[in-house]
């Protein structure tokens, strides 16, 4: 059980702006993209009770604590803690296995991520902008070749159930209940 009064760090990874009210203290809090701020986990638990709260933690907010994302979420994909550095990594050093594993286990704003970073850095692997596209219906290419610097939704293909390669940046191994083996990305 994590204390209430523990000071959380939350991280709005996606590419537009996230907030969120929370009813009962008529606390309003706005991050901007990349924004990282400071709440208690009292907070960040009342904020999980709210409409759209466990939705809003789950794929758009990082919450930079594992036990607390733990308690808040339950057990969360590796894919879960990936940033912007993260998201940068994979795409220039990764292999298309982690890749396709990011896209089917990631969650939404992961993959807002990765289809903005695919056009800021003008990823030059043919293979991966093709993975991109299959996975998301975002072509890549086209986004670049068109100067657009921000990624649009997208239609997303449902999630395999087997891994093809160890996550990026890892250093410790873990299993899920569902048997599955990944590694713990360096925070």
């Amino acid at each position: 059980m994590v204390d209430k009064n523990k000071i959380i760090k939350l991280t709005n990874r996606d590419t537009g702006f996230v907030g969120y009210i929370i009813p009962d203290t008529g606390l309003h809090r706005k991050f901007t993209p990349g924004e990282t701020k400071e709440i208690t986990f009292e907070e960040l638990e009342k904020l999980s009770w709210a409409p759209g709260g466990k939705e809003m933690l789950r794929d758009y907010l990082i919450i930079e604590d594992a036990e607390a994302a733990q308690e808040i979420l339950g057990e969360v994909e590796p894919e879960y803690f990936y940033t912007k550095e993260t998201i940068d990594k994979l795409l220039r050093e990764g292999t298309l296995e982690q890749l396709q594993d990011t896209l089917d286990f990631g969650p939404k704003g992961v993959i807002d991520l990765i289809k903005q970073e695919a056009v800021e850095l003008k990823l030059d692997s043919a293979a991966k902008r093709e993975e991109i596209k299959k996975a998301t219906s975002f072509n890549v290419s086209n986004a670049i070749d068109l100067g657009v610097n921000e990624a649009p939704e997208g239609e997303e293909v449902a999630a395999t159930s087997k891994r093809r390669a160890n996550p990026v940046a890892a250093t410790e191994t873990k299993t899920t209940a569902s048997g599955r083996k990944y590694k713990i990305i360096n925070q």
